[in-house]
């Protein structure tokens, strides 16, 4: 009887990692996916996130939960999940480090949206962004208008880079301070 007991353990046991290990190949699975999918959908999705942008994250991430943690919605399968996702996550950043064409891969390059006040329209419908879009963001810059822009630079992190040169003529000058000796 011992020896029936025994073995009864060793495979709940064995059935216990195996759950586990799938929970960690589920998370690393929809990790990747979510990457991918970024990558193909765009850095705009990473810029500043309206409401639209927000309830998708907010249901993408809810869609994917259950793919990840399956049946287990245990307080440790949340843990493994949650774990796994911080180790490939890890991973990825010292990959993204140490080899440049993993990073150009995954984080891409940025674009140039504007030159010399001009709109390069191939790079903006690429980019996935409208005219209005644009113009919003060179205001945010504190630029009126297109035509004054220099350049505009789609980020490999979603901003939208702007200069200008309002930019360049508000450099501030050193003031030259009076020491005591000035003072009379």
């Amino acid at each position: 009887m011992p020896k029936i007991v025994y073995i009864w353990e060793t495979k709940k046991q064995f059935y216990r990692m195996t759950e586990y290990l799938d929970l960690m190949l589920r998370a690393g699975a929809v990790y990747v996916f979510i990457v991918v999918a970024i990558k193909l959908f765009g850095k705009k999705e990473l810029s500043q996130l309206s409401v639209v942008d927000l309830v998708f994250i907010l249901l993408i991430s809810n869609a994917v939960q259950n793919a990840m943690v399956g049946p287990n919605t245990s307080l440790l399968g949340g843990i493994v999940a949650a774990s796994t996702l911080f180790v490939i996550n890890y991973v990825l950043k010292k990959l993204i480090f140490r080899f440049k064409p993993i990073e150009k891969f995954i984080e891409g390059e940025p674009i140039m949206l504007i030159y010399e006040g001009k709109i390069q329209k191939q790079n903006v419908e690429q980019a996935g962004f409208t005219v209005q879009e644009l113009q919003a963001a060179v205001r945010e810059h504190g630029v009126d208008t297109i035509e004054k822009v220099n350049l505009a630079m789609l980020e490999v992190d979603g901003n939208i880079s702007v200069l200008s040169e309002n930019y360049q003529s508000q450099t501030r000058k050193k003031r030259v301070h009076k020491t005591l000796g000035d003072v009379e």
